[in-house]
């Protein structure tokens, strides 16, 4: 019978292929040379790639252009075979690369099969242009709850974002509650990394298509914390992970308050916890941490892969009555699919019935803001029933 395969899903399917005839082959060795930089790149400055291959960290030594005798910027990596999404950096997410025009380029993508050398060009870097010529977007429904909510178990204070319904104001329901992660990218273009999820935009639109409404309450990240604070476990490349005292934050501290001061669905299955990449693990184990106080999960791009232990923690864990949304594009890190498929497996292992799990994974999904934003209103609708 014929295959019918198109696109990527097709350089997916011929991926796998040559994975399974070299399941015993080395990893290849992958040579990055910067090709072209901004004519204002200082000489001294210090160069990074941030891809899956490393969390999307900015500023991972291990991946440090180094200057060759010829004045070229070099980066030797030995690499699976495989599809691997990176951007150039200065070190931070606040000078990373961008297009002449001061737009997110998309992420870049290597397969990898085999020993192979990459020319890159950067065409501008993002400080080179004014802060200011980024607009906010932020929806007349969205408000700063609080620009530094006192976070106790983290003895840190923190910017937290709502979103209300548009007939918030006009009505006396109450409603369920979403908590989301990195909340910088959640709604307002001016406070966004990378683009923004647009959710405000999104829950105005599912508003007037009469779908049900929910309050959308948005957690900035601590920047350089994030990849401690949104993981539960330590490891000597990361530090010591935080992830239990945020995720206690959220539900001893955080909800309570926000059951308090808004007209909220307090039960569990009108409580929603999401969020992406390393927001997608530390929303797993949030749900799994307390079942009982989140009875939803938005998983999307989880980073599991840098937390092999979760799989233990889960499988000790009762999430029979709680609904879980994997989401993972088919063009993020090798491990992506595999390891939400894995998690999704050892939950109906455990009795978690799947009409209470969902697992969608897109041909075109990449580690970006665009494809969260573009998935986000089928997860919603999921786990609201619609």
């Amino acid at each position: 019978m014929p295959l019918n395969l198109s696109g990527m899903r097709f350089v997916s399917f011929l991926i796998s292929i040559f994975l399974f005839s070299n399941s015993f082959a080395q990893t290849q060795k992958v040579q990055f040379i910067i090709k072209d930089l901004p004519v204002n790149t200082s000489s001294s400055a210090s160069i990074f790639l941030a891809g899956s291959m490393n969390n999307w960290d900015p500023a991972d030594s291990n991946y440090l252009f180094k200057v060759s005798p010829e004045k070229r910027y070099q980066l030797v990596l030995n690499l699976p075979a495989g599809i691997n999404e990176y951007k150039i950096t200065r070190g931070s997410w606040d000078n990373a690369e961008v297009k002449l025009n001061d737009s997110p380029p998309s992420n870049r993508t290597l397969i990898v099969l085999k020993d192979t050398v990459i020319e890159i060009s950067v065409e501008q870097w993002q400080d080179n242009f004014k802060q200011s010529a980024k607009k906010h977007s932020a929806s007349k429904n969205v408000s700063i709850l609080d620009s530094s909510f006192y976070i106790p178990q983290l003895a840190k204070n923190r910017r937290i974002w709502v979103y209300l319904p548009p007939d918030y104001k006009t009505s006396s329901k109450k409603y369920p509650v979403i908590y989301m992660h990195d909340g910088q990218n959640l709604f307002d273009l001016f406070t966004s990394g990378y683009g923004e999820w647009g959710i405000d935009e999104m829950m105005d639109s599912l508003s007037r298509s009469g779908s049900k409404m929910s309050i959308i309450v948005g957690i900035d990240h601590g920047n350089e914390s994030r990849l401690t604070e949104y993981n539960p476990y330590s490891n000597k490349r990361f530090g010591t992970g935080r992830g239990d005292d945020y995720v206690d934050f959220l539900a001893v501290t955080l909800k309570p308050y926000i059951d308090k001061n808004f007209r909220t669905k307090e039960s569990a299955k009108n409580t929603t916890v999401g969020g992406s990449s390393m927001g997608g693990l530390i929303s797993m184990y949030a749900i799994a941490k307390y079942p009982k106080v989140f009875g939803n999960a938005a998983v999307f791009s989880p980073s599991f892969w840098l937390t092999p232990e979760i799989y233990d923690f889960v499988a000790d864990k009762n999430l029979k009555k709680n609904k879980i949304y994997f989401l993972a594009g088919e063009l993020e890190s090798n491990e992506m699919v595999p390891d939400i498929i894995k998690m999704r497996d050892l939950l109906i292992s455990k009795g978690v019935k799947e009409n209470n799990l969902r697992l969608k994974t897109s041909p075109d999904g990449k580690h970006s803001e665009w494809f969260w934003h573009r998935e986000f209103p089928d997860f919603y609708n999921w786990i609201t029933g619609k």
